[in-house]
């Protein structure tokens, strides 16, 4: 099967603006009966954040029909969120005209790819991020194409690719224990490609495979 219907179906998915039930987000919950979600969720009172963007981006391969989604590993050596998987973003620079502008700039600074070839669907929730205090709003697109990269070197220490398919499999999350500043709870990540995908990350990726599989349930 190509992977034109599948586009059409994300595309109606990011841009259906109905809630996502909290339950099917990957958040840190408490280890007790309660479950109750760890994560901060919003900046306290007084606390202005500041605002960035992100890129959810999708591209096909050939003979493939399954849409990809392009990640990346920031470098050890980044004072904020080195070594995680992330997606390419960053935050708002004076100079952009929107959320959306912001997303594409960074994404063409870690990964050299032009932002006019970038087809944009829409945004999925935004995320607070407490460790940095950003505000971070997902943005997702399209590239018609595999991405010819050249990524930042001082940003980025890998980039790698999954299929949709990879993050649509309920056997591709896995919960373990952790203990973060001291609290210990249940923390919920995507493995993909030899890493643990958690935090911001997988909370914005697990709202874009419920939608998606919302989506799919309807059809």
């Amino acid at each position: 099967m190509p992977w034109q219907p599948l586009l059409v179906l994300v595309a109606q998915a990011v841009a259906d603006p109905t809630p996502i039930d909290q339950r099917l987000l990957l958040l840190p919950r408490s280890p007790a009966e309660s479950g109750t979600v760890l994560r901060k969720m919003a900046p306290d009172a007084g606390v202005i954040p500041r605002e960035a963007a992100a890129l959810v981006l999708l591209y096909p391969q050939d003979g493939d029909s399954d849409l990809w989604l392009l990640l990346t590993v920031r470098s050890k050596t980044l004072t904020r969120h080195g070594g995680e998987v992330s997606l390419p973003g960053g935050a708002v620079d004076p100079d952009d005209d929107d959320l959306v502008a912001t997303a594409l700039r960074e994404t063409h600074e870690e990964l050299g790819i032009a932002p006019a070839d970038i087809e944009v669907w829409g945004n999925l929730s935004t995320v607070y991020i407490s460790a940095s205090n950003f505000l971070l709003t997902p943005v997702v697109g399209f590239l018609p194409a595999p991405p010819l990269l050249s990524p930042c070197s001082l940003e980025i220490e890998e980039v790698f690719s999954v299929p949709l398919g990879r993050l649509l499999d309920p056997a591709t999350v896995v919960v373990e224990e952790w203990t973060l500043d001291g609290t210990p709870m249940l923390v919920p990540y995507f493995a993909l490609h030899g890493h643990k995908v958690w935090g911001a990350t997988a909370l914005v990726l697990s709202e874009l495979v419920a939608k998606i599989r919302q989506r799919l349930a309807e059809s």
